[in-house]
């Protein structure tokens, strides 16, 4: 790059850049150092997985159902709940009922009644802890996604605090390449140094160019300049917009970030590649994708996790679910979409060996969520409005399995109060908030949760914790 390309070259954009490969990974916040550190690959003993379904869910069709013969629909004055299961009946695949998941081989009967859009998830049951009743204080949707993200109620609509990936990874440290990935989901860091921020992906192409040694397409002018600065040697002309240490930060790491390239870790995400084809059979992916998908997302999970590339995974599995107008299949074959992309990364790592001793699921814990759910009555278009109380799963290591902890009301689908130490309604107990969701996280692997201000829910904790 010559001078005259420097001098062309936007300060901003030159900063953008700059900052894809001396503050940070490029789209993201992973700074060059901590990501070459790890050139030796290998699982973290501990992973997280908070995956969230966007637009606000209906819990009624997946985490917190009700029987249809009981809340009918000539007692929605006394109840103020319509399940509507019977509106599925457009499409045969869904019952018109509760689900009882069929016991599996070598597990106690399910504790847990899912409703009709929960697919293939509850073939897992016995590695699930549902949580109900929450109460989200919010029908707004940036401010319930963000309180659920961080723990902390937002400042209006702006998150405060730090994302819990970000809180598990600035406390763990993990010797992995790409510490947290967030794909479609916002990330925050208020405390800790640059390594504990997340790589921000918005498709899986953007890992892929993050990762590849030589990117094979370049979609935009910032790409381009990311290119140029890797190929090209840091000149003079550069250092004079080296204002904040990036280029300094570029040559210290330069060659530590050649060693981890030339690992051609972004290989493990071409699910097209021939040496994957087990990894598009497990999820049901197709030669050629597409794999911005829902199964494709949980696919780049379990890879992720699997090869010891990141520790932490934060996920937009699904979409669509803000459904105000339209029908009741709608929604529930957008939910069904999502639980059947999860079910088959739960069965993805329960079924593959962990380095440290069993399998990943038993490393592995993965919070499902959305940032509120949607009203117990559908409204005049078909469609349901906004609802403060919702639910929340938690699968996988240090928690408790094939349980239900809360309930939410039987008039009103309310947040519920509840018993910290039974889980048992209780009009003198607390009403469960996202904070107590992310303290119990945090407390499940021996991490500080004092930044909640709240105690880890233990009656859910794993009796090892």
């Amino acid at each position: 790059m010559n001078k005259r390309d420097w001098e062309l070259l936007h300060r901003r954009s030159f900063l953008k850049a700059a900052a894809g490969f001396g503050g940070s990974m490029m789209l993201g916040t992973v700074p060059f150092r901590a990501f070459a550190d790890a050139t030796n690959l290998a699982p973290a003993d501990r992973c997280f997985v908070f995956a969230y379904f966007g637009g606000g869910w209906d819990v009624l069709l997946s985490l917190d159902p009700r029987d249809p013969n009981v809340f009918t629909p000539d007692r929605t004055a006394e109840t103020r709940i319509l399940p509507g299961y019977s509106l599925l009946s457009q499409d045969p695949s869904f019952p018109q009922t509760m689900v009882t998941p069929a016991t599996r081989m070598g597990a106690a009967p399910s504790n847990i009644q899912f409703g009709p859009a929960i697919g293939r998830m509850a073939d897992h049951y016995d590695l699930c802890c549902v949580v109900r009743g929450m109460n989200m204080n919010t029908v707004a949707h940036e401010v319930g996604y963000r309180y659920f993200l961080t723990g902390k109620e937002p400042n209006g609509s702006s998150a405060r605090g730090s994302s819990t990936a970000t809180e598990i990874v600035g406390q763990m440290k993990p010797n992995v390449p790409v510490p947290s990935v967030a794909y479609g989901v916002e990330s925050y860091n208020d405390r800790y140094p640059g390594a504990a921020n997340a790589l921000n992906v918005a498709r899986s192409a953007d890992l892929i160019l993050t990762l590849a040694p030589a990117p094979t397409a370049l979609d935009s002018e910032i790409e381009k300049q990311l290119v140029n600065l890797r190929g090209q040697s840091v000149t003079c002309e550069a250092d004079a917009y080296d204002t904040r240490g990036l280029i300094t930060q570029y040559r210290q790491s330069r060659s530590q970030m050649g060693t981890v390239l030339s690992q051609q870790l972004d290989n493990s995400f071409r699910f097209e590649r021939p040496e994957n084809a087990a990894v598009r059979q497990a999820y049901g992916l197709g030669t050629s994708g597409p794999y911005d998908t829902a199964a494709g997302r949980a696919a780049l999970v379990g890879t992720a996790l699997k090869k010891g590339i990141s520790q932490c995974v934060s996920i937009n599995l699904v979409g669509g679910l803000d459904t105000h107008f339209g029908t009741q299949v709608t929604h529930a074959t957008n939910q069904r979409t999502g639980w059947n992309a999860l079910a088959d990364l739960v069965t993805d790592l329960r079924s593959s060996a962990h380095p440290s001793g069993g399998n990943f699921m038993d490393h592995t814990t993965i919070v499902v969520f959305s940032e509120f759910s949607r009203t117990p009555m559908i409204n005049g278009s078909g469609g349901r409005d906004h609802h403060i109380s919702s639910s929340c799963l938690i699968v996988g290591a240090g928690f408790k399995h094939n349980m239900v902890f809360g309930k939410s009301g039987d008039v009103g689908l309310t947040a519920g109060r509840v018993n910290f130490d039974t889980g048992l309604p209780d009009d003198k107990g607390f009403n469960i908030l996202p904070e107590d969701i992310v303290a119990s996280v945090l407390g499940s692997a021996n991490l500080d949760y004092s930044i909640t201000r709240t105690r880890p829910i233990k009656a859910i904790l794993a009796d090892h914790v």
